[in-house]
């Protein structure tokens, strides 16, 4: 029996097809987890810049995915996608499927059952469970049921599995080839449900939280960081209150339009794709006694991407919005090593 590890995740180099790819930061997980991406598809143009800047070597689709399947798509042992999160979100309008973003979701199946891959990985918000009192969510299970795989929900705290000190929580959906008997009808914490024939999806096991606290927001920040980014216009009465109210440099703030608010968990509250909106959202730390904004560089360093992640030349409400998008890189690599130790561990393969 093979152990979840970094050399075990190498044994076999398993393709990937991400949808939805955003900046690329589920590719970059499955990347890390010795995967290979072979194709990514992505419709903003910006969010296309930023991934192309630093995916250099995977074939990037800029189109609507409903143009995917007349594609000739290269075969792929894993489909990813973080499809659209604002339909379900508390943030966002709330229509589900009547939002043109969240009828999206369908082509995720459809290009299952093209591609037939080995498993899947879904990736939404946590809200996605409850939204329409459970009714989209049981739209999402039985899609991906109709087309033989299993469905596995869990929902994650970032701050509690991984390192990373962003309290962000998510709906990870996980399913296999071959075993759509196998599912459940709410997110679980443990995967304990046996049955003979679903080999795979039982022993998939759902990330344990860590047993220590993730690092300081310190390790993220940067050491120099631009005037543009402090409250440090006394006249401007925005700036007085923020300056009146962030006293502590061990502490993460926001300003939410009319009021300070304070994180007393001491982590980054979830970093929002309307950060760059007029400023709302954004998380505020004190540096050097003064008030500033975490610069989009932070947000990304929040997010788990690596100190060599290139931002492009683009504004900085697009920069903000790209980090609010995209996801944890270590809590989604954590998911991607354990999809990796279940197809390795349950299929033969001769390398």
């Amino acid at each position: 029996m093979l152990n979840s590890t970094d050399k075990d995740c190498a044994y076999k180099k398993y393709t990937v097809g991400s949808l939805f790819a955003g900046v690329g930061g589920i590719c970059h997980a499955f990347k890390n987890a010795s995967c290979d991406v072979l194709w990514a598809n992505e419709i903003d143009s910006n969010a296309c810049k930023t991934y192309k800047l630093n995916n250099q070597k995977t074939k990037l689709l800029e189109c609507d995915i409903k143009d995917l399947f007349l594609k000739d798509l290269q075969g792929i042992d894993i489909l990813t996608a973080g499809f659209p999160c604002q339909p379900f979100s508390q943030a966002g309008h709330g229509k589900g499927f009547d939002d043109e973003r969240g009828e999206l979701f369908f082509e995720v199946p459809k290009l299952l059952k093209k591609l037939k891959p080995k498993a899947y990985l879904l990736e939404n918000v946590r809200t996605l469970v409850t939204h329409n009192n459970g009714k989209s969510f049981a739209i999402v299970k039985e899609a991906m049921l109709k087309e033989g795989y299993s469905f596995i929900p869990f929902v994650l705290n970032a701050a509690k599995h991984t390192d990373i000190p962003q309290g962000r929580e998510r709906i990870y959906i996980v399913g296999f080839q071959g075993e759509s008997n196998y599912f459940y009808d709410n997110p679980v914490k443990l995967n304990k449900k046996i049955i003979d024939d679903c080999s795979l999806s039982k022993s998939f096991n759902i990330p344990k939280a860590r047993n220590k606290p993730p690092k300081k927001i310190k390790d993220f920040l940067e050491s120099e960081v631009d005037a543009s980014y402090f409250y440090n216009n006394l006249n401007n009465h925005i700036h007085q209150k923020i300056k009146d109210e962030v006293t502590t440099d061990d502490t993460v703030y926001q300003y939410r339009r009319y009021y300070v608010r304070k994180n007393k968990s001491n982590v980054c509250p979830t970093l929002t794709a309307n950060m760059g909106g007029g400023g709302h959202n954004i998380p505020i730390v004190l540096d050097r006694k003064m008030p500033r904004k975490l610069t989009p560089k932070e947000c990304f360093n929040l997010q788990g991407f690596p100190a060599t992640f290139k931002l492009p030349n683009i504004t900085k409400g697009q920069l903000y919005k790209q980090a609010g998008n995209s996801v944890v890189m270590p809590m989604v690599q954590k998911i991607a090593k354990e999809i990796i130790r279940v197809l390795n561990e349950n299929t033969k393969y001769t390398t």
